[in-house]
């Protein structure tokens, strides 16, 4: 079955209908088999998925390079998203971001190179920068695409405001954000200016880190071991929750991965799931979800159950770091009612 094709908002390129994000295959969830890594990026593009997303800070540069041997005699075939602008530290903690004209170039030359490619097809900064005035930073990519390294400009957890500024400045393809049936915030005021402004959404966290496919943190240095729905009481109260969705799934003969990017692909073609395969079985499964038809009262089931899910997104310290935690309230599940088969505003 061929992946469908839709366009990445009124500025952007024809994208897969799903996209294939790499973080996971540079360690952020424990070790990871660079072989199978490389044979999934392959195995999703022969599938018909186009958009490949990246960042220069995942595993500090690793996952670049990475990308870069899978992409030998292949790059024409695919779009890369890269995220810049994240500061590490070398024990992997978190710096902030930076996002000043200067420090986008400096960022851009090294992904070039690690990348292997003259040129990245959608550039935007992992986190507004709450010392740059937005207008700066995406003029300074501005600058880089008419120079013709980069195609197209997008942006990642930034909030309503700061969206329109951006758009001001230079058109926006899409906005990367947080998005699942346990994560709704954007519905009430990014959502709204999104698709007022023709801006499409590539939406991570589906499966909320794998929490929603029933996945616990095991291995050593796995990141979600900090996250509050992995943690504690939240954690015992999630597992109820995967367990109303796994028997779900199971009346349907689907995975509760596969009902999760279902219930995010019906709220509409111009969100892009942004998923995490790092085996070429979890690419399976995930695209496995373009062909699992939802009624209405399924996909109201789906949210009733993701609403009962525990526990923010990131941890406190992390949620002050994000511009569109900053600009929104909490969601109003009232405000985009389900209908089946939508697929615009």
């Amino acid at each position: 079955m061929p992946i469908p094709q839709v366009p990445l908002g009124k500025a952007g390129p024809i994208v897969s209908r799903i996209a294939l994000g790499c973080m996971g295959m540079s360690g952020v969830y424990g070790a990871a088999d660079e072989n199978e890594s490389i044979a999934t990026i392959h195995a999703a593009i022969d599938a018909g998925v186009n958009l490949l997303d990246t960042g220069d800070f995942y595993g500090m540069g690793h996952n670049e390079m990475l990308l870069g041997r899978a992409l030998d005699g292949r790059r024409n075939q695919v779009l890369l998203s890269v995220k810049f602008g994240a500061l590490r530290s070398p024990d992997g903690q978190w710096g902030g971001s930076d996002g000043r004209p200067r420090a986008v170039k400096n960022f851009l030359a090294y992904s070039l190179q690690r990348l292997r490619t003259d040129h990245i097809d959608i550039y935007r900064i992992a986190r507004p920068d709450p010392e740059v005035p937005i207008e700066e930073t995406v003029g300074a990519i501005s600058d880089m695409v008419k120079a013709g390294y980069v195609r197209y400009i997008g942006l990642s957890e930034a909030g309503a405001d700061t969206v329109r500024r951006a758009q001001a400045t230079h058109p926006i393809c899409d906005l990367q954000i947080e998005y699942a049936i346990a994560t709704r915030g954007i519905e009430r005021a990014i959502l709204p200016v999104l698709r007022e402004l023709g801006i499409a959404v590539t939406a991570y966290g589906v499966l909320s880190r794998g929490l929603l496919a029933g996945s616990r943190p095991q291995a050593a240095g796995d990141f979600r071991t900090l996250f509050p729905r992995f943690r504690g009481e939240n954690a015992a109260q999630n597992r109820q929750a995967i367990e109303a969705l796994t028997a779900m799934a199971a009346e349907r003969g689907a995975t509760p991965a596969q009902l999760a990017i279902a219930w995010v692909l019906n709220r509409g073609s111009d969100i892009v799931p942004l998923m995490g395969a790092r085996t070429r079985r979890q690419l399976a499964d995930t695209l496995a979800a373009l062909r699992l038809e939802l009624s209405a009262d399924d996909l109201s089931r789906v949210a009733d159950i993701g609403a009962t899910i525990a526990g923010t997104r990131y941890d406190q310290s992390q949620m002050k770091w994000l511009d569109s935690e900053k600009q929104s309230l909490e969601p109003s599940h009232s405000l985009y009612p389900f209908r089946h088969g939508v697929t615009s505003k």
